[in-house]
């Protein structure tokens, strides 16, 4: 089974009851699962990991390097800092989708830019509690789910 990797970077593990005016009342576990059901109805093995640790997320994207063929990735606040996520996204050969819950580009101005961007095939962000299923399905129509690749 193909192997997508979600990744959550900090304060995600805070949805639910963090800024919900912003974010929504569903918790991370609610998008993850209806992420994972809806990777499966594709023939898509999803995997999650949140962590509030730059590091932690450069160790899994390195060890996604031949295991996964893409990463879904919210990095949170390290969006628009993370230089270091930008160069682990680099070495990845796969499909990469940055992924937000709110529009970064109608919230504070230091949200404005993404250093990921530069480096994954495409970002979702401002569709709410759709943006996860956005995501899924940007990384179903990239992967040749058949073969596992990517497009060239």
């Amino acid at each position: 089974m193909t192997k997508v990797l979600l990744l959550s970077g900090p304060n995600l593990n805070l949805l639910g009851t963090r800024e919900p005016s912003i974010y929504g009342t569903d918790t991370l576990e609610t998008h993850v699962e209806r992420a994972t059901a809806r990777a499966a109805l594709s023939g898509l093995a999803l995997e999650h990991l949140q962590s509030n640790h730059e590091g932690v997320l450069i160790d899994a994207i390195h060890a996604a390097r031949g295991e996964y063929a893409a990463i879904i990735i919210n990095a949170g606040a390290f969006t628009h800092t993370s230089w270091a996520l930008h160069d682990a996204l680099n070495t990845f050969d796969g499909v990469m989708v940055e992924v937000h819950l709110s529009n970064p580009a109608a919230r504070e101005s230091f949200r404005h830019t993404s250093v990921l961007a530069p480096v994954v095939n495409g970002s979702i962000a401002g569709f709410g509690r759709r943006s996860y299923d956005l995501a899924v399905d940007a990384v179903v129509q990239l992967l040749d789910v058949g073969t596992g690749e990517a497009p060239k």
